[in-house]
């Protein structure tokens, strides 16, 4: 087994399951983290990984799972954030008084890379965000309403929250590239997986309609280019900062690369999230 250490979000289910099946199976030390303990350990049971449960829904969660990353692990290698979700027609609020699908998909991932970034800077670690091709169809991100007061609609929220995770991983990129750092966005795909199918989700008649998913591709396709940024060489086989389908460079939101919207959404993120670090 490799003594690299990669953590992986979002890995009780889906693409993070399959990714983390995979990055194992090359060898890898892997770090199961889900929300559901049941599936959680499932997973890790399957794969002989360490695991660790945390619902991004609750930012002190986040907080705890940094905090047993950092006393456990002397280094991490990767950091591969990538739960995530798209919620229900009617906006909804976090305990912290976040819009859920940006606390889960944005805000609690930036938070758990704030706090284990000198760990990952010690490392020189790559960051690995799990975007979407939604922050191009959807995204429209307005730093003044970031939890969707004003406007909100399910598809809009999730393409914010996925287009705020490409400003953030290419600022974090321009911060810290020159410290060693390294980071990349991808979007893994239509995948077959639970992501939407609660009742009253915004897709749930395409992820949870039998015919629907037919159409879609499998958990482990969609792993695959997570497990190619993960396993290759930042600077060699891809650029820090960029954002990634079907381990190639790809088209994203004009807004993407607006450097001070990033730089804006960075501030702004450490303001909402000072309590917390």
């Amino acid at each position: 087994m490799s003594d690299r250490v990669i953590v992986l979000t979002g890995a009780s289910d889906g693409i993070g399951a399959a990714a983390a099946k995979a990055l194992t199976d090359a060898g890898e030390q892997v770090v199961v983290v889900g929300r559901s303990p049941e599936k959680t350990a499932a997973v890790a049971q399957r794969i002989g990984a360490a695991s660790f449960i945390s619902d991004f829904a609750e930012l002190a969660q986040v907080r705890l799972l940094a905090e047993q990353l950092l006393e456990r692990y002397p280094r991490i290698d990767v950091l591969a954030n990538n739960a995530g979700g798209i919620f229900g027609a009617d906006r909804r609020v976090t305990a912290d008084g976040h819009e859920q699908t940006f606390q889960i998909n944005y805000l609690a991932p930036a938070l758990l890379t704030h706090l284990l970034l000198d760990r990952l800077v010690e490392s020189e670690a790559t960051v690995i965000n799990t975007s979407s091709v939604a922050n191009r169809l959807f995204g429209k991100l307005d730093l003044d309403d970031l939890d969707a007061e004003r406007s909100y609609s399910p598809t809009r929220a999730y393409g914010n929250a996925k287009l705020a995770q490409i400003l953030f991983t290419k600022e974090l990129a321009r911060r810290y590239g020159p410290r060693g750092l390294s980071a990349a966005a991808f979007h893994p795909g239509v995948i077959s997986t639970n992501f939407s199918s609660s009742p009253d989700g915004a897709m749930r008649f395409l992820y949870a309609n039998p015919l629907g998913r037919r159409l879609l591709n499998t958990p482990e396709e969609g792993a695959d280019t997570l497990f190619w940024l993960a396993e290759s060489q930042p600077g060699l086989d891809w650029t820090s900062g960029g954002y990634f389908v079907k381990r190639k460079p790809a088209r994203t939101n004009k807004l993407a690369d607006d450097v001070a919207l990033a730089r804006g959404l960075w501030e702004r993120t450490e303001e909402m999230l000072a309590e917390h670090r």
